[in-house]
């Protein structure tokens, strides 16, 4: 009963398969074929261990096929063609704070670049060439019309600069190969902070740095010729941007 069962499973499938094949999306074709095979037996099932992680990603592709990209051929299509984004966004790597899905960008809207603590460096050739890179594509080529600088609640790069010692200090408890050394990029806004609310609470002063750290990046985007052209020209704006996901709040301002 059971193989004669699965005899007549095989054979619908092979109808269904053969009738739509045409119209089928090629990766749903394989999967198909692939159970085909494996019910008649020429070829043995997958024993290989489960992997979430891994079906994870491929229900997030699966949802976005089906969901968006499927359903917007004409705008995809369009974005093959080329990319006309009129925001470049600095963020943080934090996993809590995805630009596209807090300020809602669609693809293609929104040129990113991510990093720890959304720092901005000033202009050197010869440091920090992936982040120069990403400014001078956005500017130069792409002709982007806004540069956001987008901090965030809870930064923990923000709070490792807080941490940093005096240069006087000999001994630290925790060091790190590269975040220390990044973070010094934002130094001047922890002096400032330092200088005017030192007598604050320390988290108030974090929540302050976290702010004057954006600051800081946008004063260093000045740094940069072709930026401070453009901005001196009115063909970009620099925004400051700040997210608190404590009370959901997204706060902004311009240079």
């Amino acid at each position: 009963m059971a193989n004669h069962s699965a005899e007549v499973v095989v054979e619908g499938l092979k109808k269904i398969l053969i009738s739509v094949k045409e119209g089928l999306d090629e990766k749903v074709q394989g999967k198909v074929e692939k159970l085909i095979a494996e019910l008649q037996g020429t070829v043995p099932p997958s024993h290989e261990p489960f992997d979430p992680d891994a079906q994870k990603l491929e229900l997030g592709f699966d949802f976005f096929k089906n969901n968006i990209f499927d359903k917007n051929p004409e705008y995809f299509r369009e974005l093959a063609e080329a990319q006309h984004p009129k925001f470049l966004v600095f963020a943080c790597s934090d996993s809590r704070v995805s630009p596209s899905i807090v300020l809602n960008f669609k693809l293609g809207e929104a040129f990113i670049g991510r990093n720890i603590a959304n720092m901005v460096p000033q202009f050197d050739q010869w440091r920090h060439t992936e982040i120069g890179s990403v400014i001078e594509y956005a500017v130069k080529e792409l002709g982007v019309e806004n540069i956001l600088v987008m901090g965030h609640s809870h930064c923990g790069g923000i709070a490792r600069l807080m941490e940093l010692p005096d240069h006087s200090c000999s001994h630290m408890s925790q060091t790190y190969d590269f975040i220390d050394e990044w973070v010094k990029i934002g130094l001047p806004a922890k002096q400032k902070v330092k200088e005017e609310a030192n007598h604050l609470p320390e988290e108030e002063q974090l929540r302050l740095l976290e702010k004057e750290s954006v600051e800081n990046s946008m004063a260093n985007l000045l740094t940069y010729p072709f930026v401070r052209n453009a901005v001196e020209n009115g063909s970009i704006t620099l925004r400051g941007g700040y997210y608190n996901f404590d009370n959901g709040t997204f706060e902004q301002w311009k240079m």
